[in-house]
């Protein structure tokens, strides 16, 4: 047991340090004041999202970028509230480009249908996801359009965080997603991508149709950004970058109560066995061993398998290594205070990553008031 906790820790190090060293690797891309030459389609499905919608919608009234330049494909995928109305009354009397979709298709992953649909009626060949919790900054299509003029690239992945922190409880989930999105950078300066977020993702349209969409995945009800991910670097590894700006930094909602957070994590752990990259599934495993080891780790040590010693290393190591990859995310996203909740939830984190893995192999979860079952 001794040697099994030792590798498990030497292998999280390894792991986790690839990713810091890799962060610094993905080069910011600054905002130039140059000619836009980029026409996008902005894909935004929404399900009884009145509540949020007003503000993506006051962000999009505010994008900088020429408005002739892009269009807004609303999908709505049966919202029961005034969301519909909402976007009306908004936009109607501006020079917006948008319109309405409704997502028909039934199926396990309405979201992807949703944006197949809006995809097929869309004008332009650069397709823009987000969500409509989300708000967007007013150089985001900027800053697209620059990495795009000045790279051969098919598929961006953009970065996204939480705002509103106002709880311990929401820069838990803040310094949990931070780590995704360290992750996620990291993972492109070593050049292996192993996540991205469809809340602030485009790829182009031609791209789209080659892979053939989600064929392949549409059984699976979320991934419809991550799967996609996999398929391009299948066909095309070197057009794929990742889009290091502040100025394209998307921002959504924490989860507002524990049971919502349990289940989105559940929705997003629950499609990790499908993942076709073996990097990917490694990164899990290690993950899962070193929270798991932590978790188990004073009953090992009670029953005299492992030193009290072995386990104060372990809980060490990891807090130094998630700390200086936390620590880089942060600063980029200008979210340094969130690290003052870091120490209490660091002996936290484990048994939550823990519990979620295991009840997303076992149970279903409930999203935008669907049922989702294994």
């Amino acid at each position: 047991m001794l040697i099994i906790s030792i590798v498990i820790i030497i292998l999280y190090l390894l792991l986790i340090g690839s990713f810091t060293i890799g962060f610094d690797k993905v080069k910011p891309i600054l905002l130039e004041d140059i000619p836009t030459k980029t026409n996008f389609s902005i894909v935004i499905p929404f399900r009884n999202e009145a509540e949020n919608l007003p503000d993506l919608l006051d962000s999009i009234l505010g994008l900088n970028y020429g408005k002739y330049k892009f269009e807004i494909l609303f999908v709505n995928d049966h919202s029961e509230d005034n969301s519909e109305n909402l976007i009306r009354s908004k936009l109607s009397k501006t020079k917006i480009d948008y319109s309405i979709l409704i997502n028909n298709g039934q199926s396990s992953s309405p979201k992807k249908n949703a944006i197949t649909k809006a995809i097929s009626e869309s004008k332009y060949d650069w397709i823009v996801t987000t969500d409509a919790d989300c708000k967007l900054p007013k150089y985001w299509l900027d800053t697209f359009d620059c990495l795009i003029q000045k790279n051969d690239t098919k598929f961006i992945v953009a970065p996204v965080t939480y705002h509103n922190i106002i709880s311990f409880f929401k820069r838990f989930q803040l310094l949990d997603f931070l780590s995704l999105q360290g992750v996620s950078i990291g993972s492109f300066g070593i050049k292996k991508p192993i996540l991205c977020n469809g809340a602030n993702l485009a790829y182009s349209k031609t791209l789209f149709i080659e892979l053939n969409g989600f064929e392949g995945n549409t059984h699976i009800s979320s991934g419809d950004d991550i799967f996609l991910l996999e398929k391009t670097i299948s066909k095309h590894s070197e057009c794929i970058h990742y889009l290091r700006s502040e100025h394209a930094i998307v921002k959504t909602l924490a989860q507002p109560n524990l049971k919502s957070l349990l289940s989105q994590r559940i929705r997003w752990a629950s499609k990790t066995s499908s993942y076709n990259s073996l990097f990917a599934k490694l990164t899990g495993i290690i993950t899962f061993l070193m929270n798991g080891f932590l978790v188990c780790a004073p009953l090992l040590v009670l029953a005299g398998f492992v030193s009290l010693k072995l386990l104060m290393y372990a809980f060490i190591i990891k807090f130094c290594i998630d700390f200086l990859l936390l620590f880089k995310t942060a600063r980029f996203f200008n979210q340094e205070t969130s690290l003052a909740s870091f120490f209490f939830s660091s002996f936290i984190y484990p048994f939550f990553s823990v519990y979620v893995v295991f009840i997303s192999v076992f149970r279903g979860y409930k999203w935008k008031d669907r049922t989702y079952n294994k």
